[in-house]
C-alpha cells in the first residue's frame, strides 16, 4: 500500500533532485510570458485593438470584426483592459508552448501506433484528473505565481492538439499518399505538401480546443497567483460581489469568442 509519507517522500526527493530541470522550465516560461506581456500590456491599447480587429476581419469577416470592436470597447470602458491583456499573455504563453510541443508530438505519434498507445493513457489522465488535484504537485515543483499557472494550464489544455493532430494525419487517404510516393515524393515533401495540408482542418480544431480549454483555466489559475480577469472573478466569489463577477465573466467570454473566430473562423 502507498502511504501518505511515501508520497511526500517521493515529492521531496523530486523537488531536491529536479531543481535544475524545474528552474529551466520556469526560465523558458518566463521568457515567453515576459515577451507576450510586453506585446499585450505595454503596447498602447489602440495598437493592440487595431491588430485584433484586423485579424478578426481577415479571418472571420466584417460582421465579426464589428462585434470584436464592441467586445474590446466593453473591456476598455469598464476598466478590464489591462487585466484582459494580462490574461491573454498568460493564455498565449500556455497555448503557444502547448502547440509547439503538441503538434510535433502528434506528428511523431500519428505513424507510430505503439507510441501513441503509450501516451494515450497519460493524456487521458491529464484531461480527467480534476485541476485542483494536479495543482498540488505543480505548486510543489514550481511554487506559486505565473509560471505555475502556465504549467497548470498546459496540463489541462495541451492534449486536444495532440489528439486531433494524430486524428487528422491518420485520416489522410492512403491512396493520396501512395500517389504522391509513386511520383517520387520523399518523406519531407509527403509531410509538408500532402499530410499537413489535408490534416490542417483537424489540426486547427485542435489548436482552437487547446486555446479554449486554456482560457477555461483562467479562474482556477488565479488561485495560485495568476493575475488577470480570473482574479476579479475569484474576488467576486470570495466577497459575494455579484456585479464584479458577472462583468469580469463577460470579459472572459468575449475574449474566448474573439480568439475562437480568429483561429477557427473562415470568411464566408
Amino acid at each position: 500500500m502507498v502511504s501518505i509519507d511515501s508520497v511526500e517522500a517521493f515529492f521531496n526527493w523530486a523537488v531536491l533532485n529536479g531543481e535544475a530541470l524545474f528552474d529551466a522550465i520556469t526560465y523558458v516560461i518566463r521568457i515567453v510570458l515576459d515577451a507576450l506581456e510586453v506585446v499585450f500590456v505595454s503596447t498602447p491599447w489602440i495598437v493592440i485593438a487595431s491588430i485584433i480587429i484586423l485579424l478578426t476581419w481577415l479571418t472571420a469577416g466584417v460582421r465579426m470584426a464589428i462585434y470584436s470592436s464592441a467586445f474590446l470597447a466593453y473591456m476598455g470602458l469598464l476598466g478590464f483592459w489591462e487585466k484582459a491583456m494580462t490574461t491573454l499573455a498568460l493564455l498565449g504563453t500556455a497555448a503557444c508552448l502547448s502547440i509547439l510541443i503538441g503538434i510535433p508530438l502528434g506528428m511523431f505519434a500519428a505513424r507510430r501506433p505503439r507510441f501513441y498507445a503509450f501516451i494515450q493513457p497519460i493524456m487521458d489522465f491529464m484531461q480527467t484528473m480534476p485541476a485542483f488535484v494536479f495543482m498540488i504537485p505543480v505548486i510543489a515543483f514550481f511554487g506559486t505565481g505565473k509560471p505555475a499557472a502556465v504549467v497548470t494550464t498546459m496540463i489541462f489544455g495541451g492534449t486536444p492538439v495532440v489528439r486531433l493532430t494524430v486524428l487528422g494525419l491518420r485520416g489522410v487517404p492512403e491512396s493520396v499518399r501512395e500517389a504522391a510516393i509513386s511520383f517520387g515524393a520523399n518523406k519531407w515533401y509527403l509531410l509538408t505538401k500532402v499530410d499537413l495540408p489535408l490534416a490542417s482542418p483537424s489540426i486547427r480544431a485542435g489548436i482552437n480546443q487547446t486555446i479554449m480549454l486554456s482560457l477555461a483555466m483562467v479562474v482556477v489559475a488565479s488561485l495560485i497567483g495568476a493575475k488577470g480577469l480570473g482574479e476579479d472573478v475569484l474576488e467576486a466569489l470570495q466577497y459575494a460581489n455579484v456585479g464584479q463577477g458577472i462583468l469580469a465573466g463577460f470579459s472572459i467570454l468575449f475574449c474566448a469568442m474573439i480568439l475562437d473566430r480568429i483561429v477557427q473562423g473562415g470568411r464566408r
